[in-house]
């Protein structure tokens, strides 16, 4: 289990993604869970700027369900906050992470089934202070 990051702004919430980011290899799954307003996108720019990725390119893919952002390695931002138990299981998700991928799933306490390793957890929630960020990587 991790020691919790405090986060006080948006910026600090980035950079906590950027260290992450930093120690992510291909395959690797990020699952990201918060309420709304968490700070779930945020901590996406900064997993991109980790990978070496401009995360000025990072928007919420709410709308569009997964956005792609291609560089030395790709990063699939995928939001499930809209979908149905079924079109989760449609995305075949683990398909996203054939080459050099790392994927990062907003709202992934609607999948609606298990994913393997390597798997990161994220779970950001609001605090009367700002945010407190949780790391734990799943076992294999």
């Amino acid at each position: 289990m991790s020691v919790p990051i405090e986060s006080h702004s948006e910026a600090e919430t980035i950079e906590a993604g950027r260290q992450l980011g930093a120690s992510l290899h291909p395959g690797d799954i990020v699952l990201l869970h918060g309420d709304l307003g968490a700070g779930k996108t945020a901590f996406v720019r900064g997993l991109a700027a980790g990978l070496g990725l401009d995360p000025n390119e990072v928007t919420s893919p709410t709308f569009t369900i997964v956005q792609e952002y291609r560089g030395p390695v790709t990063l699939q931002h995928v939001d499930l906050y809209r979908l149905s138990s079924r079109e989760v299981a449609d995305l075949a998700l683990e398909d996203l992470a054939e080459g050099q991928t790392v994927i990062a799933i907003e709202w992934a306490e609607r999948l609606p089934y298990s994913l393997r390793p390597p798997l990161i957890d994220v779970r950001l929630e609001t605090t009367s202070a700002g945010r407190r960020i949780t790391v734990e990587r799943q076992a294999d």
